[in-house]
């Protein structure tokens, strides 16, 4: 099963959120500090905030920042929130399905148990679990130093 773009950012925006939970952080910073699309970013945050994950002020000191503690954030919550479609084969989607095989398949109860195995372990974590390493995170997404020739324009 391979989890949506938007919900790959969506993680990542709370990681981040959650990593800075004494001040305001905003979209351009988290798109620079993952090197991703500020669009796509304005879209889920705005889910997020929806949904109350997020709590987000606007104005010229605007920010987002998390809209519960991070224990109060499951992961398989997040995940089926943002996943507009879960079906993990096309069988799964009655509308759509074209197989001439579904109605005597047996793969189909078995990719069934594999989500339900998928969401059942993601249940067991919150966000809380993810930023136990708050620290190593924070030095991978820091900006790196630039050095003065790099600063100045000129090449080293």
């Amino acid at each position: 099963m391979q989890l949506t773009r938007c919900t790959d950012y969506a993680l990542r925006v709370l990681i981040y959120a959650g990593m800075h939970e004494q001040r305001l952080v905003t979209i351009p910073e988290i798109a620079q500090a993952f090197g991703i699309s500020y669009n796509h970013l304005v879209k889920v945050v705005h889910r997020l905030a929806s949904a109350g994950y997020l709590e987000s002020t606007r104005g010229k000191h605007g920010g987002i920042r998390l809209g519960r503690p991070p224990q109060a954030i499951g992961l398989g919550e997040v995940v089926r929130h943002m996943e507009i479609h879960l079906a993990i084969a096309e069988c799964f989607d009655a509308h759509t399905c074209s197989c001439r095989i579904t109605t005597a398949c047996l793969l189909r109860q078995v990719l069934r148990e594999a989500a339900l195995a998928f969401h059942e372990v993601l249940n067991r974590y919150t966000l809380a679990n993810l930023l136990e390493n708050r620290s190593s995170l924070q030095d991978l997404l820091l900006p790196s130093p630039q050095s003065p020739a790099s600063v100045s324009g000129t090449p080293t």
